[in-house]
């Protein structure tokens, strides 16, 4: 059994409904979700928000070697994807459901649930986030 997945739950939020956190000093919103504000540090008091599901394509590059568990999936596109919020909240996805030629910078993206991974064939299968480009 995968021994990751006790991780996966506890990071349902994130995983599921892109929960990150903002501190209302300072107004930064974060994902993932951090402890302690960067910059308030102490004295910054973060809540539980949750991230726009829409945005746009920062930067990409194309995988054709897969890292472990992932060899099968190649090529497919990762994306550093900005989203549409008032501090441009920057995270790391996969780009599924895309024409290559549509993946590009400044591609509209929507969030969409997928499987994640299934590398234990009797064990569960661990599913989350990727974006897929809007048209």
């Amino acid at each position: 059994m995968n021994s990751a997945l006790p991780l996966i739950w506890r990071k349902i939020g994130q995983r599921y409904n892109l929960e990150g956190n903002k501190c209302e000093t300072c107004k930064e919103e974060f994902f993932p979700a951090r402890k302690i504000c960067p910059t308030c540090r102490r004295k910054g008091k973060l809540i539980t928000v949750d991230m726009p599901r829409e945005g746009i394509i920062y930067s990409f590059t194309e995988v054709f070697v897969g890292p472990t568990g992932f060899e099968n999936e190649t090529p497919y596109f990762l994306a550093v994807i900005e989203l549409n919020n008032e501090t441009k909240t920057r995270i790391l996805s996969q780009i599924v459901d895309s024409d290559a030629k549509d993946i590009i910078i400044g591609a509209k993206v929507k969030k969409t649930f997928r499987k994640i991974s299934d590398i234990d064939p009797e064990g569960p299968i661990a599913y989350g986030y990727k974006f897929k480009v809007m048209k």
